[in-house]
C-alpha cells in the first residue's frame, strides 16, 4: 500500500513552490502573532537549508512519508523545534493547491519564452528567405503562389496564439487558494491577504488575489486541465508545422533541405535521411493530447471536495510541460538548421495553372459575373489539359470562343510580381503586407 499511495517520487518537484509557500505561511503566522518572529525566521531559514540540499541533490527523500509537503516538514522538525507549528491553519489540500498555482504560473512563463524563441528562429528564416515564393497548398493540392514568408508567419500566428492561452492560464491560476484549509478554512486569526501578496498572487496594481470558496479551492483542478489543454494545442501546433517541413524535405517536394544534427539514417537503405525530430514532435502531440483526456476524465465524476484521486494530476501535467518545452526547443533548433532549395521552390511556383484565380478576377474585372467568370476559367484549364498546352500557352481566339470576356491582355495575369503585388489587403501576401509583417513579428518576439 504504501508503494501504491506515495506521491513524492513525482511531486517533489513541486519542492521548490512548496518551501515557497511555507516561507509566506509563516510570515503570515509570525505577523498576526500565531507564533513569534523568532520562530518565524528560524523556519524561514530551515526552509531555505532544505532548498540548498535539494537543488544541490543531497536531500534523501523517503516515500514512507508519502509526499513531498511531509518530506520537508519532517526535514525541518529535525532542525528547526518550531517546525511543529508551521501547519498551524493549513492543510495538506490547500498547501497543494497553491503549491499546483506557483507551479503553473512559472510553467507558463517558461513555455512562453520556449515559444517565442521557436518563434525567433522562424522569423529569422523568413528574413533570409524573403525572396522565396512556393505554391500555397489546399488539400494538399497546387492552389495559388505565395511567398515562403506568408507561409511561414502563419507558422507564428498559430505559436503567438499558443502564447496567448498560456498566458490566460498563468492569468486564472494567479488567485492563492491557501488559507482554505481542508475544506471550510480556520477558525484562527490569520490574514490571507498577506500570504498572497508574499507569494506574489496579485494584480497588475499589487492587490492582493485570494480565492473566494474554499471547498472549490481545494477540489478545483480546472487549471491542470486548462494548462494540458493549452499544451496540447500547442504541440497540435507544433505537429503541423513538423508535417510541413516533413512534406518539404520528401524527394517529391525537394523544397527544403534537413540538417543533419535534427535527421537520421536508416538501418537498412544507406541512401536514407529521415527527419526523426519533427516525426518525433508529430508523435508528442498524440501523448499532449492523451494528458489532457486523462485529466477529465481524472475529475469527471469526483464529489466536493478533495479526493485522493487528484494525486494523479501531476504526471499528466508535469508531462504536458515537459514535452512542449523540449518541442519547442527541438523545433527552433531546426528550423534554423532548415536550407531551402530556390530552385526548386522556383520551378515549382512557376506552375501557371496557380494563377488561374487571377485569371477569374481578371474577367470579374471586365464585367463578368463571379460564378459564369469562373466557369470560364474553368473551361479554359479543362482546354489546356486536352491541348498539352499550358494554360497561358493558350491562343486568345480558343480563349474567346471559351467565354468572350477574354480581351487581348489576358496574359498578362501569368506574371508572378504582378499577381502578388496586386493582394495589397490586410493579411494578403503582397510585398507591402509582407513588409508590414515582417515589423509587426519583429516588434511582437522582441520580448
Amino acid at each position: 500500500m504504501l508503494a501504491f499511495s506515495e506521491s513524492v517520487s513525482i511531486d517533489r518537484r513541486l519542492a521548490p513552490f512548496d518551501i515557497a509557500g511555507s516561507k509566506a505561511h509563516a510570515a503570515m503566522l509570525a505577523r498576526v502573532g500565531l507564533i513569534t518572529r523568532a520562530q518565524g525566521s528560524a523556519i524561514q531559514r530551515g526552509l531555505d537549508a532544505i532548498l540548498v540540499e535539494i537543488q544541490a541533490g543531497r536531500f534523501k527523500w523517503d516515500t514512507a512519508l508519502e509526499d513531498v509537503h511531509m518530506n520537508i516538514e519532517r526535514a525541518l522538525a529535525r532542525r528547526v523545534p518550531a517546525a511543529e507549528r508551521l501547519h498551524t491553519a493549513r492543510s495538506r489540500n490547500d498547501q497543494v493547491a497553491t503549491d499546483i498555482r506557483l507551479f503553473l504560473k512559472h510553467a507558463c512563463a517558461v513555455l512562453r519564452e520556449k515559444l517565442r524563441l521557436a518563434g525567433l528562429a522562424i522569423l529569422a528564416s523568413a528574413r533570409a528567405n524573403a525572396d522565396i515564393v512556393i505554391p500555397g497548398y489546399t488539400h494538399l493540392q497546387r492552389a495559388q503562389p505565395v511567398p515562403l514568408s506568408h507561409h511561414l508567419f502563419a507558422w507564428l500566428e498559430m505559436l503567438e496564439r499558443d502564447r496567448g492561452r498560456l498566458a490566460v492560464v498563468a492569468a486564472n491560476a494567479n488567485w492563492c487558494p491557501l488559507g482554505s484549509g481542508a475544506i471550510a478554512g480556520t477558525t484562527l486569526p490569520i490574514d490571507r491577504e498577506f500570504t498572497a501578496r508574499a507569494l506574489g498572487f496579485v494584480d497588475a496594481k499589487g492587490r492582493p488575489q485570494v480565492t473566494q470558496n474554499s471547498m472549490d479551492a481545494v477540489a478545483d483542478r480546472d487549471l491542470c486541465i486548462e494548462f494540458a489543454a493549452a499544451a496540447a494545442l500547442a504541440g497540435t501546433h507544433l505537429s503541423r508545422i513538423a508535417e510541413d517541413l516533413i512534406l518539404w524535405s520528401s524527394a517529391e517536394f525537394r523544397f527544403a533541405e534537413l540538417p543533419e544534427a535534427f535527421s537520421t539514417g536508416s538501418s537498412l537503405m544507406p541512401q536514407k535521411k529521415n527527419f526523426d525530430a519533427c516525426e518525433l514532435i508529430r508523435g508528442k502531440s498524440a501523448r499532449l493530447q492523451g494528458n489532457l483526456h486523462t485529466l477529465l476524465t481524472l475529475v469527471k465524476g469526483l464529489p466536493m471536495t478533495y479526493n485522493r484521486d487528484l494525486q494523479e494530476d501531476k504526471p499528466p501535467v508535469f508531462d504536458s510541460f515537459d514535452q512542449t518545452a523540449i518541442c519547442a526547443d527541438v523545433l527552433a533548433g531546426a528550423i534554423a538548421g532548415v536550407r531551402f532549395n530556390k530552385e526548386r521552390c522556383a520551378a515549382a511556383v512557376a506552375d501557371p495553372s496557380l494563377l488561374a484565380t487571377d485569371l477569374v478576377d481578371y474577367l470579374v474585372l471586365r464585367g463578368v459575373p463571379f460564378r459564369e467568370a469562373h466557369h470560364a476559367v474553368g473551361a479554359a484549364v479543362a482546354l489546356s489539359e486536352r491541348k498539352g498546352v499550358p494554360l497561358n500557352r493558350l491562343a486568345t481566339a480558343d480563349l474567346r470562343e471559351v467565354h468572350p470576356g477574354f480581351g487581348k491582355d489576358w496574359a498578362k495575369v501569368f506574371n508572378l510580381g504582378r499577381a502578388l503585388k496586386g493582394r495589397t489587403g490586410t493579411g494578403m501576401p503582397g510585398p507591402a503586407q509582407i513588409r508590414r509583417q515582417f515589423a509587426r513579428w519583429g516588434r511582437l518576439l522582441k520580448s
